[in-house]
C-alpha cells in the first residue's frame, strides 16, 4: 500500500472499508444512537404525532443536530400521513418571503387573486391556513416544517412562525414545527414569552463522553463495511481523539478522518496514540497559520 495507488482508488478501501467511514455529510444510516440523540429522536417523533406544534433542539457547533435533522427526516420519510419540507438556511429578508417559500415548497395553490409579487401577507396567511386545514382535517396529513440553523432566523420570522402555530383545531396544531439551532436561539427565543410559551419540547444536545467516542468510532468502523482482522484505532488513539475533539461529533469524524488518510500515506494499518498526535499537530499548526492570514489580511 502506498500514497500514489490511494490517488487512483478510495483511501479507505485500501484500509479495508466499503464505505468512507468518517464522512461529515450527514448520513441518517451512520446516525449514531447516543442516549441523547435517541431520546431527542423518539421525543421528537412522538411529538409530531401527537400533533404538539413546536419542538426546539439547541445545540453547540458540532453536536450532531444535521444529522439528528437528517434522521428524522428519515423517518418520517417511512410514513404515508406525513408532509415535511426542510429549511436548510432560514435566513429570510421578509416575512413575506417566508411565506411565498412555504406556499412554493408545500406546493400549495393559490387563488387567482392572488399575486405573489404584491406581497400580501394577510392573503399569504389565509391561503396557508385553508392548505393546513384542508390536509390536517380531510385528509388526515401532518404538515411537519423542519428548519435547521434556526439561530438565523430573524425576530420577523420568528413571530411568523409564532402566528402559523395559532392555527389550530379544538385538539392539535394544524401544522408542526421543529427547529434545530445554536444556542444563540435560546438567546432570541427567551424573551419572547409568547414563543416560548408554546414550545412542547425542547431538547440540548451535549457533546459525547469518553464511552460515547469510542462507540461512535467503532459503530462508523462497522457501519463502513470494516473486513480487516485488526482494530484501526488503538484505545489509546481514541483517548486522543477524545482529548482534542471533546466530544463534538464532528470533530470526532474529521479527526479520524485525517488519521485514516495518515495511514495510508506512512505505509499503515493501525492507528495508535502517536499517530493521532501527530494529525492533531498538524491540525493545530494548520489552524495557527489561517487565523494569522486572517489576522493580515484585516490589517492590510
Amino acid at each position: 500500500m502506498d500514497f500514489k495507488t490511494a490517488n487512483r482508488l478510495n483511501y479507505y478501501t485500501l484500509l479495508g472499508f466499503e464505505r468512507e467511514p468518517f464522512s461529515t455529510s450527514p448520513d441518517p444510516e451512520f446516525f449514531y444512537h447516543t442516549r441523547e440523540h435517541d431520546m431527542a429522536l423518539t421525543n421528537l417523533l412522538i411529538e409530531l404525532r401527537l400533533r404538539r406544534g413546536l419542538s426546539v433542539v439547541f445545540g453547540d457547533v458540532g453536536t450532531g443536530k444535521t444529522t439528528l435533522s437528517r434522521k428524522l427526516l428519515h423517518e418520517l420519510n417511512k410514513r404515508g400521513d406525513m408532509i415535511f419540507h426542510m429549511i436548510l438556511d432560514p435566513s429570510f429578508e421578509s416575512q413575506s418571503q417566508f411565506l411565498n417559500s412555504l406556499v412554493r415548497n408545500f406546493d400549495i395553490q393559490l387563488p387567482e387573486d392572488i399575486d405573489l409579487r404584491k406581497n400580501d401577507i394577510l392573503a399569504l396567511r389565509d391561503t396557508i391556513e385553508k392548505f393546513l386545514i384542508h390536509k390536517t382535517l380531510r385528509e388526515n396529513r401532518t404538515i411537519i416544517l423542519v428548519v435547521d440553523e434556526a439561530q438565523k432566523l430573524d425576530l420577523s420570522t420568528l413571530e411568523t412562525l409564532r402566528i402559523l402555530l395559532n392555527f389550530e383545531t379544538n385538539e392539535h396544531k394544524l401544522i408542526q414545527l421543529v427547529l434545530l439551532g445554536q444556542l444563540e436561539l435560546y438567546s432570541k427565543v427567551v424573551h419572547m414569552s409568547n414563543f416560548m410559551d408554546r414550545i412542547s419540547f425542547k431538547f440540548t444536545l451535549n457533546p459525547l463522553d469518553a464511552k460515547e467516542t469510542k462507540e461512535l468510532i467503532n459503530f462508523r468502523i462497522a457501519k463502513a463495511g470494516y473486513r480487516g482482522d485488526k482494530r484501526i484505532f488503538l484505545d489509546d488513539a481514541i483517548s486522543e481523539v477524545y482529548n482534542y475533539s471533546r466530544g463534538y461529533p464532528r470533530k470526532i469524524n474529521m479527526i479520524c478522518h485525517k488519521t485514516l488518510k495518515e495511514l495510508v500515506m506512512i505505509n499503515q494499518t493501525i492507528a495508535d496514540a502517536m499517530i493521532v498526535r501527530g494529525v492533531i499537530e498538524k491540525e493545530l499548526q494548520w489552524l495557527s497559520a489561517t487565523k494569522e492570514n486572517e489576522l493580515e489580511g484585516v490589517k492590510n
